[in-house]
């Protein structure tokens, strides 16, 4: 057992950590106010390779393992959420899904400008579409609907919440092909947003990751070739559960980057604000406050390594993702709420940063699977 970062590990944590403080952390408040995609941000992502971290670079991607991923999301997340959950996306559950499950074809024709970030010089990301008005954490009732014709299939159904949704070049889209077999006759299919039939609807105005575009989609007799269709036929349901739990790592870790973030936001704050004749950091109320955060985050932090390294050893880490996010969003919320709290009225203002880090922590206890669903995950593990 090993603690200690190499060398690359530790490369990869500073070029992170210089790209958010250079890149995101200028316009992060504006972004935020305005509901503004982080479109350079992403782009630059693309450039540092960040996109397609765990890609072999056989498909173009960067060819690095779990806990690299784990570093450079939580050192974006201290920063700006709103980009790094377009990362999370892009790199947990479409690059993984297509390199893990797809056809050498599909890694050839979407994969590598999935992995690069670009094609032909224009910023190239994915959307993962499972969510619908009535299925979010039951996933198996999909009512977006895959009759298959002859040499294609016609798609129609909406989709909801869908992270990068008017921003993303590829879809991947989940529905029902065969409502007899319940989960078994789900597949999903590569969708190109520009098909005729697909349709982006309005922009969701939401509490956090406002930077980031949360839409609707919608589906009306979309032709799509059985080529596009990931894996075997019924295979869609199971592709998005081994997908989700890859992805409950990178959600894991945007919360632990707000976490942390938000500790060392108030550990500066409480070496410069003065109360009673004294800084704050002074005060035993505000050193334990810092001393339960940066024990929770450490905590959160190995959960995180744990589930990485899990799954770069090819073990089940399905249990110990749904533990990482668990504990890891719910520290998030927790550790922002205490950061507004030494912060006083300040916390409250929003060029203080720390009133903007809470709203965005919320969703990582919601997306890509509740706290809730982590529990019954986490319990059938113990109890199986």
């Amino acid at each position: 057992m090993d603690f200690k970062l190499s060398e690359e590990h530790l490369m990869i944590r500073q070029a992170a950590r210089d790209f958010a403080n250079n890149e995101c952390l200028s316009g992060v408040i504006e972004r935020d106010e305005h509901q503004k995609f982080p479109h350079e941000q992403v782009s630059k992502l693309a450039d540092l390779g960040f996109l397609g971290m765990m890609v072999s670079p056989e498909y173009g991607g960067a060819g690095l393992d779990t806990i690299s991923y784990v570093i450079a999301m939580e050192e974006i997340s201290k920063v700006d959420a709103s980009t790094s959950v377009c990362m999370s996306v892009n790199n947990s559950l479409v690059c993984f899904g297509l390199e893990a499950f797809g056809s050498e074809e599909q890694k050839i024709k979407y994969l590598t400008p999935l992995a690069q970030g670009k094609k032909n010089e224009e910023l190239y990301i994915g959307a993962f579409l499972l969510s619908e008005p009535e299925a979010g954490s039951d996933a198996t009732s999909q009512r977006t609907t895959a009759e298959e014709k002859d040499d294609h299939y016609i798609i129609n159904g909406v989709k909801n919440w869908i992270t990068n949704g008017s921003s993303a070049s590829v879809y991947l889209v989940f529905a029902q092909t065969h409502p007899e077999k319940g989960n078994r006759g789900i597949n999903v299919f590569i969708v190109e947003k520009n098909w005729p039939g697909v349709k982006v609807g309005a922009k969701e105005n939401k509490l956090g990751i406002r930077g980031s575009d949360t839409h609707s989609i919608s589906f009306t007799d979309v032709k799509v070739p059985k080529e596009n269709r990931v894996g075997g036929d019924g295979f869609g349901f199971k592709f998005a559960m081994m997908t989700l739990s890859g992805g409950r790592i990178g959600i894991a870790s945007q919360a632990l980057g707000l976490a942390s973030g938000a500790m060392e936001r108030s550990v500066a704050y409480s070496k410069e604000r003065k109360t009673f004749g004294t800084e704050i950091k002074n005060h035993q109320i505000i050193q334990f406050k810092l001393a339960d955060m940066a024990t929770r985050i450490e905590a959160a932090r190995l959960l995180c390594f744990r589930a990485a390294w899990q799954k770069d050893s090819n073990s089940d880490y399905t249990e110990s993702a749904a533990m990482a996010k668990v504990f890891s969003s719910e520290t998030a919320m927790w550790a922002t709420s205490e950061a507004i709290q030494i912060f006083g009225g300040y916390g409250y203002v929003k060029e203080y940063h720390v009133e903007r880090m809470m709203r965005d922590a919320k969703i990582t206890q919601i997306y890509e699977g509740t706290s809730e669903m982590q529990r019954i995950v986490i319990s059938r593990g113990i109890l199986k």
